[in-house]
């Protein structure tokens, strides 16, 4: 039998919210498999969650600028070691600097294209900095890209939203959903745009856990359940699906709708991007 740790009891308890006697028991049951242990307790309907999201500890910022016509964006993401050079405005106003020269360079290139200031950089700070990551977006054919940054820059997002109509992303309703909808993904953490884009074997482990957790009953109420869970899973990782922040009597999908309508165009969300500081 594996030696179970009080730290890894400790870490499957904050991770899926049940009792330090049933986390220790899952994981002996799953001879010390975490990823085990967290599907033992969903089966039997005790965790909500397979996983939590990364709580990595690393310091740093994640800025953004899109252009004027919101027709480019970029986001860098810059990490230090302690909080107290990331909130100094020399460090800020680096990361600043690396997210123009980000205009200029593929996606994740630029810790190669910037290790010269960087380098220079860590010699004046005196702490180890790392150009983790970067990205661009451009508009594919007519829509416009909108950004923002949350908790001084602990949070990062872009999206990228269609439009039939040049100008119609432009107007006082088109900018009110881009900020609304990089908001919602800022808040709500979505992890696909719709349900058909999630992996068929993400769904069918759904499915069994699920299963399982109904085991005994007829065949045609499990299905029936199944299905339930399964459309509520939906409505909890696809962006579409979700109920939308600010009014949580509607979709994201039916406030997209709503708002084309309103402006005369139809809107569509190609892609988005949630970065979290280190992880």
């Amino acid at each position: 039998m594996a030696n179970i740790s009080a730290s890894l009891v400790k870490e499957l308890r904050e991770e899926t919210g049940v009792g330090m006697m049933e986390c220790k028991r899952a994981l002996v049951e799953s001879n010390g498999d975490k990823a085990a242990a967290i599907k033992c307790l969903r089966e039997a309907g005790m965790a909500i969650a397979a996983k939590k999201a990364s709580r990595a500890a690393k310091q740093g910022v994640i800025a953004a600028e899109v252009s004027v016509d919101a027709q480019t964006g970029h986001m860098i993401e810059v990490n230090c070691e302690t909080d107290f050079v990331a909130k100094n405005d020399n460090f800020k106003a680096f990361v600043n600097e690396l997210l123009k020269d980000a205009a200029n360079v593929p996606d994740d290139g630029i810790a190669e294209a910037a290790k010269a200031k960087v380098d220079a950089k860590i010699a004046e700070i005196g702490e180890n900095i790392i150009a983790r990551r970067n990205i661009t977006y451009k508009v594919q054919g007519t829509g416009a890209v909108a950004a923002y940054v949350h908790l001084g820059g602990k949070l990062g997002v872009m999206v990228e939203v269609g439009s039939g109509k040049a100008d119609s992303l432009q107007t006082p309703a088109g900018k009110e959903l881009l900020g609304d909808l990089t908001l919602h993904i800022t808040a709500v953490a979505p992890q696909y745009i719709r349900r058909e884009e999630v992996p068929a074997d993400v769904v069918d482990a759904e499915k069994e856990i699920y299963a399982k957790q109904v085991e005994g009953k007829p065949a045609n109420i499990v299905e029936k359940i199944v299905a339930g869970k399964i459309d509520k899973f939906f409505s909890q990782i696809c962006l579409m699906e979700q109920a939308f922040v600010k009014d949580q009597d509607k979709s994201v999908g039916q406030v997209l709708e709503e708002t084309g309508k309103a402006v005369g165009d139809a809107f569509s969300i190609r892609r988005f991007v949630r970065w979290q500081l280190g992880a």
